[in-house]
């Protein structure tokens, strides 16, 4: 446990978000996150058979929830991602021949990014300073 400069444990600790990203369509989105991407499912929930899917996913460390609950979040969303083997990324991103996306490696003077869109458009952003 992390203590303070006085020797007490603080008050607030904060630790990771996990980003809760729209999707339209369970069958777009499993072939984009799962397919493409390499995401694993961690679980599934839905109230009935017929309500919207809650979907978390992870990839290593990143841990994503896309939700097709409209009150959970807005299209559109940018994800900031950090990533060491940027180059792995894309070349194995491209390998894969997706229909509907081939990154490229992007230098933004800050650091490298490779971005991709979802389906849904939310932009993943990977980037390696």
């Amino acid at each position: 446990m992390t203590t303070s400069p006085t020797g007490r444990p603080p008050a607030v600790t904060l630790d990771r978000a996990v980003p809760v990203l729209r999707s339209f369509d369970e069958a777009k989105a499993r072939e984009f996150y799962l397919d493409f991407l390499g995401f694993g499912i961690e679980f599934e929930h839905r109230y009935e058979p017929t309500l919207p899917l809650y979907l978390g996913i992870r990839r290593g460390p990143l841990v994503l929830h896309l939700s097709e609950h409209h009150g959970d979040a807005c299209p559109g969303a940018t994800v900031l991602i950090p990533v060491k083997g940027l180059e792995a990324l894309r070349d194995e991103l491209q390998a894969k021949q997706y229909g509907y996306a081939r990154p490229e490696i992007v230098d933004q003077g800050w650091g490298r990014t490779l971005e991709v869109a979802d389906p849904f458009g939310n932009r993943l952003r990977f980037y390696e300073d």
